[in-house]
């Protein structure tokens, strides 16, 4: 793990200094826009443009399933879906627009931070969809109206069943501190993942450093997708993950794996992958009625049935078997504070860990 590579914290080191405290931005430009319907003159708008493209990180099965539906729903409007991971999104778009490249209308990322940076820079235009404005609490929408969050995950604890006992398995982060699992844990790497990147710095403002401190004496098997610790005891290789992404636990698990989720009684860190449009969208209308359509209970309802995600939408059902996230005690999102404090973060895990 040494020698790591040049991430977006690299990229974006001194471009914003944001202030810390609330779920997005902070910096309120102006004032959100009106709530916006989709009208006819709206759907038709968008069909004389005849496209949306979507860049997204979004898994690729959901992400074309939700470009097929838009299609069904809105005919004559092709949703060309271009998907990657964030940190490739993040940095094509820079290469576009330094070039003067105008391709994407609708972006998503699973690093909030993103959207943070390009509102900062003045990309992202303000467009409020009904539902919303509607029925998403105040921390899931960005004050000017640039962005919300379109999907919600779980960065969580779990374990292989086979190789623990329900009784004996860890419910908390200082449970993974036990003598009895050294040797045992599987971890993912900040300096890698966007969602471990968030996690750390919500793990480290309510727990403390001390706590990786502690941690790092546990002889952790480090890894560096998120993805990778649910495989990891998924096979078998390790009893327990520190974290990982929950919906790859819940898909696991529905195809026949040993595993199962904890969240944590001190709280589970929440990731939170916003949607915006850009001002210079080739495809303007269409972009609105899409990043309508994603905000939909429609769309919401793929994001959990398909995606195995969560949604913040009071519309949309709860995927069977699984504990709704209403009951669960999260962490505070806050991608303006990852923003500015990416690099020192990275920096400590880095010196703590030694990777």
């Amino acid at each position: 793990m040494k020698g790591s590579k040049i991430s977006r914290r690299d990229v974006l080191i001194g471009s914003s200094a944001l202030a810390a405290g609330a779920s997005f931005s902070t910096k309120v430009i102006s004032a959100a826009p009106p709530a916006s319907a989709v009208t006819p003159a709206l759907v038709e708008a968008a069909k004389k443009e005849g496209k949306v493209v979507w860049y997204t990180s979004v898994d690729l099965k959901l992400s074309e399933q939700i470009g097929k539906a838009f299609e069904d729903k809105y005919p004559g409007v092709t949703c060309k879906v271009e998907r990657t991971g964030a940190e490739r999104i993040l940095q094509r778009i820079g290469q576009e627009y330094s070039a003067n490249v105008h391709a994407v209308d609708v972006v998503n990322s699973s690093d909030a931070s993103h959207l943070v940076y390009w509102k900062d820079q003045g990309l992202l235009a303000p467009y409020l969809p009904e539902d919303v404005a509607k029925y998403y609490p105040d921390e899931h929408k960005d004050a000017d109206g640039t962005y919300a969050s379109f999907r919600v995950f779980l960065c969580v604890i779990a374990y292989n069943t086979s190789l623990v006992k329900k009784e004996e398995a860890p419910k908390s982060f200082g449970d993974l501190l036990d003598p009895k699992w050294k040797g045992k844990i599987v971890k993912a790497h900040p300096g890698y993942s966007g969602t471990i990147m968030t996690a750390t710095y919500q793990m480290s403002r309510d727990l403390g450093w001390e706590y990786f401190e502690k941690l790092a004496q546990q002889n952790i098997l480090q890894v560096q997708s998120a993805a990778d610790p649910p495989k990891k005891i998924a096979l078998g290789e390790r009893a327990i993950q520190a974290d990982g992404v929950e919906y790859l636990i819940h898909q696991e698990k529905e195809a026949g794996q040993p595993v199962e989720p904890v969240y944590a009684t001190e709280g589970t860190p929440l990731i939170i992958g916003p949607n915006g449009l850009f001002k210079a969208a080739p495809n303007p209308n269409a972009a609105r009625l899409f990043q309508s359509f994603c905000f939909s209970p429609e769309c919401q309802q793929l994001c959990i049935d398909i995606g195995g995600l969560r949604s913040v939408h009071p519309q949309i059902k709860e995927h069977t078997g699984r504990t709704p996230l209403s009951k669960i005690k999260t962490m505070k999102d806050d991608a303006a504070a990852v923003l500015k404090n990416s690099e020192q973060i990275k920096a400590r895990y880095v010196k703590i860990f030694r990777v």
